[in-house]
């Protein structure tokens, strides 16, 4: 099967086909050999009829070239098979088994989030699944595993032990995987709205990386300083405060003291009784100018340190500013070296941009940066897109060469992006540095729940079974972990210029989402999603 612009099938499953010739000069005892086969062969036959059925089987096939770096697999349950492509084509092909009736393998888009060359599951009796790659962290993986000739498994892609081998070194993270209900391949195709990257942005960005990301060093140096000299200022404001509060009490003793010695002298009826009345008064008089200087004093030390506290709180808000605007165009810019992932719902009327931070998280899989979400106006919105896939392969004259593969009704790929009108910011910070890699995902479908930080996108058709993805526990509750201020959640997030992180609960979940299936309830803008260690069954 040829495609335009070299990406070729160039594997083609042999069919066999016998002919069987029987001799028209067949014996009486020949006849009554076969009857009596017929009958034995009667019994097993109806048993087989209850299994499922086996189709032609498959083999592995490699691309008679030399194979590039894979950028994305197809499973395609229909046809029991997994293909990986490069930018010019396939490469790989080998026969898998997928989900069972009940626990079906989920249709749809995801991408490989963790790879372990030697996991057990934790669900199935410590069942080995070598050369894991997970797509979702409830518990879905291409891995080797047994192939029976028909979907068999709990719900992940099973491929042959020594291909998954094979192929387990040469993915990266985060390599595309989609799972077609039926038979899908990448076409070349081009359009108007796939972006048009500029050369002179892309060639600035390494030289302006570095610069940025010292200034953003520097500003958060500068804001811890800032932040650390609010605690001492602070503590001396308290101290000035105490003491004013009480010297006042002492000099209101004072003043209560010499008021009572002024009457005691007024009283005084004997030149005795009016001279200690005199020096009672003189000693209270003394004491009380005295308080007076001092608790004057201590006004004016406390309301200096008042003054010097407020100078400090706004230093450490200004240079916290500082701070985030400096992480900020310091993430946005080295972000802007890796490939971006656009993901356009109709369900939610949202596009979602993901980058790999490549920042390994302690539970397992890396960061994604999430902080860019824009609202997204598309044409006829009552009317299915369909779900496509168009993905910037490699490098060509003015521009990309783009792929676009197709899983599910609707409109064909043209119409789809003729009805989307792109965000200006989108067009303006994300298509300028447009790098091979980068892909634009449209369809029907809200992102499921299983989307968070350590994913790019994960996006399950609701009109095909996926018994084996709705049968796995969901992944806990998140933890949001927020910076105060913060409104990015990249690079530099909780790592080279983090402070501290507070943890709070996130709002409940609902349980259901839009066309019945798994939807997408996105985290407050900025804040970080955080899975506890969890059990991580895969089959």
């Amino acid at each position: 099967m040829e495609n335009i612009r070299g990406m070729t099938n160039r594997f083609n499953p042999a069919h066999c086909n016998a002919a069987i010739r029987r001799s028209p000069a067949a014996t009486i005892g020949t006849l009554a050999a076969t009857a009596a086969l017929i009958a034995l062969a009667a019994a097993p036959a109806a048993n087989a009829a209850l299994k499922p059925a086996h189709p032609a089987r498959m083999s592995e096939a490699a691309a008679p070239r030399r194979a590039g770096e894979p950028i994305m697999a197809i499973v395609s349950i229909k046809n029991q098979q997994v293909t990986i492509y490069d930018a010019d084509g396939w490469i790989l092909r080998a026969p898998v088994s997928t989900g069972v009736k009940g626990r079906e393998t989920p249709a749809g888009i995801f991408a490989v989030v963790e790879k372990n060359k030697d996991h057990h599951s934790s669900l199935y009796d410590d069942a080995w699944m070598p050369n894991m790659l997970r797509i979702t962290w409830n518990g879905i993986a291409l891995h080797g595993g047994p192939l029976p000739g028909y979907a068999a498994s709990h719900g992940c892609v099973r491929m042959p032990y020594g291909f998954a081998e094979k192929l387990f070194d040469k993915v990266p993270m985060g390599m595309r995987v989609i799972i077609a209900p039926g038979d899908a391949e990448p076409v070349a195709f081009s359009h108007p709205a796939l972006f048009v990257p500029k050369q002179e942005v892309i060639d600035a960005l390494p030289t302006s990386v570095e610069p940025l990301a010292r200034a953003a060093e520097e500003a958060t140096q500068a804001a811890a300083a800032a932040k650390k000299a609010v605690a001492p200022a602070k503590r001396q404001a308290v101290a000035a405060q105490a003491a004013v509060r009480k010297l006042a009490y002492f000099k209101r003793s004072a003043d209560a003291a010499l008021a009572y010695a002024e009457k005691v002298l007024a009283a005084a009826k004997t030149d005795q009784a009016a001279a200690r009345a005199e020096e009672m008064k003189a000693k209270a008089a003394a004491k009380a100018e005295a308080l007076r200087a001092q608790f004057d004093a201590a006004t004016a030390e406390a309301k200096s340190a008042q003054e010097t506290l407020a100078a400090a709180e706004a230093n450490a808000k200004a240079t916290e500013a500082k701070r985030v605007e400096a992480t900020k165009a310091a993430t946005d810019a080295a972000l802007a070296l890796e490939p971006a992932a656009i993901y356009i719902s109709r369900a939610t009327q949202k596009l979602y941009v993901r980058r790999d931070t490549h920042k390994r998280v302690p539970d397992g899989g890396e960061r994604y940066d999430t902080s860019l979400e824009f609202p997204v106006t598309i044409r006829n919105p009552d009317k299915p897109l369909g779900t496509h896939v168009f993905t910037a392969v490699a490098r060509a004259a003015g521009g990309l060469r783009w792929t676009e593969v197709t899983i599910d009704d609707g409109d064909n790929a043209k119409d789809a992006l003729d009805r989307i009108t792109f965000p200006k910011e989108v067009l303006d910070r994300i298509a300028p540095t447009a790098l091979p890699g980068s892909s634009i995902t449209i369809s029907d479908e809200p992102l499921s729940s299983e989307t968070n930080y350590r994913t790019e996108f994960v996006v399950v058709l609701n009109n095909q079974p996926q018994g084996g993805f709705l049968n796995r526990a969901r992944s806990p509750e998140t933890l949001v972990a927020r910076r105060n201020g913060e409104e990015d959640n990249g690079f530099f997030s909780g790592g080279w210029f983090g402070s501290g992180w507070g943890a709070q609960p996130a709002p409940p979940r609902p349980r259901s989402g839009q066309r019945g299936g798994q939807n997408y309830y996105p985290q407050p803008r900025g804040g970080q999603s955080y899975y506890p260690p969890q059990p991580r069954g895969l089959w």
